[in-house]
This record gives C-alpha cells, structure tokens and sequence, in this order.
C-alpha cells in the first residue's frame, strides 16, 4: 500500500489560502482607491506625482484585474501588480497628500 506524500484536503486549503490573499489584496487595492476618490486634484499635482485621473484609473484596472484572475490566480501577475499599485499609493503619495494638508483630515 503506497500513501500519498499530500493530504487529501490539499486542494481545498490551496483554494482558501489564496482566497484569503485576493479578499487581502482587494482590501488594500479599494482602500487606496477610495482614499484617492476623497482626495483633492491638485494636490497631486502639488507634490509632483501622478495627475489624480491616473491614480485612479491605475486603481481600478488593478481591482477589475484581481477580481477577473478569482480566488485561484491570486497570487497570479496582475494581482501582484494591483498589490503593488496600491501600496506605491499609500506609502508614497497618501503620505504626502497627508503633509501637504498639514497632517489633518480622518486619513
């Protein structure tokens, strides 16, 4: 009798770990979005970043993207990128945006 070197619940724990990545991944990818809906235009532009319509149009492909890889491709190439968009976005831009309002706002 051979026995197998996988557990025979393999696929579903796969299947839930990278479920819990995306749910992860859209979180932080609509956070940053909803962060640059709130914002003013032209304090993009005051901190010399991207124009506010690029932030968010960046944002949304990256969610659309994550959505269409589902819970199997989270991990997959546009959902890393969407990851990585988002925390450019808030570690690089929403910092300055909060500087440039002089740290005030709920954000």
């Amino acid at each position: 009798m051979v026995s197998s070197a996988a557990p025979i619940f393999f696929v579903q724990v796969e299947f839930l770990i990278n479920f819990m990545i995306m749910i992860l991944s859209l979180v932080v990818q609509a956070v940053a979005f909803i962060h640059c809906v709130t914002q003013r235009g032209d304090g993009f532009q005051a901190i010399g970043t991207l124009p506010k319509g690029a932030w968010l149009a960046i944002l949304a492909v990256c969610i659309v993207l994550t959505l269409l890889s589902g819970a199997s491709g989270s991990t997959g190439l546009f959902s890393l990128i969407g990851i990585a968009a988002a925390l450019i976005y808030l570690l690089d831009v929403r910092p300055g945006l909060r500087d440039l309002s002089d740290g005030k706002g709920f954000w």
